[in-house]
């Protein structure tokens, strides 16, 4: 069954711009043309990922974002006329999974969906491996697309999820920026540093508000890494 996308806007062209790119990639849609429609298209449930204007009038993005994190890490895509930084990371540090700016590219908008899909296990080709990854107090279950620290679950997105496990994977190493955005975007997709400094921010208060602290590095001039000493704040 394809994945279903629920597209939300408040303007009629960009709605039937988005579907239309949508159902030619073999994609499932629905739309809405508001907050409230959104959050009533989210409680009915089926609904694998969503693209959310930030600028609506009544509830904008941004508030149906902060409703759906409080229950759900279901995928967000933001769409937003404006490219300001503060717009960028408000909407990552509050769950988006990415960002796109309008005017945009159906065919890019497409290609971040699917990559955003096949992430968070819902698209073609999705890793479905039953291996667990561990370090420290912290373990990454792959099948069931969970993050443990210690006894307490680790809600992430499928973008913070996929770094997470390229992090574990090979935790002696410093991954780049732009080895993170292949690992979390797949190859081909460009997204800024800033976006990849976005998830790196929220994982690490993830974890810290679960009591965690060192779970990843920053090593100056290159990138990340997994922390050497994961474990709980004394």
């Amino acid at each position: 069954m394809a994945p279903r996308i629920l597209v939300v806007d408040d303007e009629p062209h960009i709605r039937d711009v988005i579907c239309f790119a949508l159902e030619r990639a073999d994609l499932a849609s629905t739309a809405a043309r508001s907050g409230t429609e959104a959050m009533a298209a989210f409680r009915r449930g089926s609904i694998d990922l969503i693209i959310l204007d930030i600028g609506m009038p009544g509830m904008d993005g941004l508030e149906v974002c902060r409703q759906i994190r409080k229950t759900s890490a279901l995928p967000i895509l933001f769409l937003s006329a404006r490219d300001e930084e503060i717009d960028r990371v408000l909407g990552l540090e509050i769950g988006g999974d990415d960002y796109v700016t309008k005017p945009f590219s159906p065919r890019e908008l497409v290609a971040r969906v699917k990559a955003i899909l096949k992430r968070s296990g819902n698209g073609a080709g999705s890793d479905r491996s039953h291996s667990t990854l561990a370090a420290g107090e912290i373990s990454l279950d792959r099948h069931g697309r969970t993050v443990m620290f210690g006894e307490s679950a680790i809600a992430t997105t499928a973008l913070e999820f996929a770094i997470l496990d390229a992090l574990l994977s090979r935790p002696g190493m410093v991954f780049s920026r732009e080895q993170l955005m292949e690992a979390a975007y797949g190859a081909g997709t460009y997204v800024s540093d800033r976006t990849i400094d976005s998830h790196i921010r929220n994982i690490r208060a993830k974890f810290a508000a679960a009591g965690g602290s060192g779970v990843i590095a920053t090593v100056h001039g290159i990138g990340f890494k997994l922390g050497g000493d994961i474990g709980r704040k004394a």
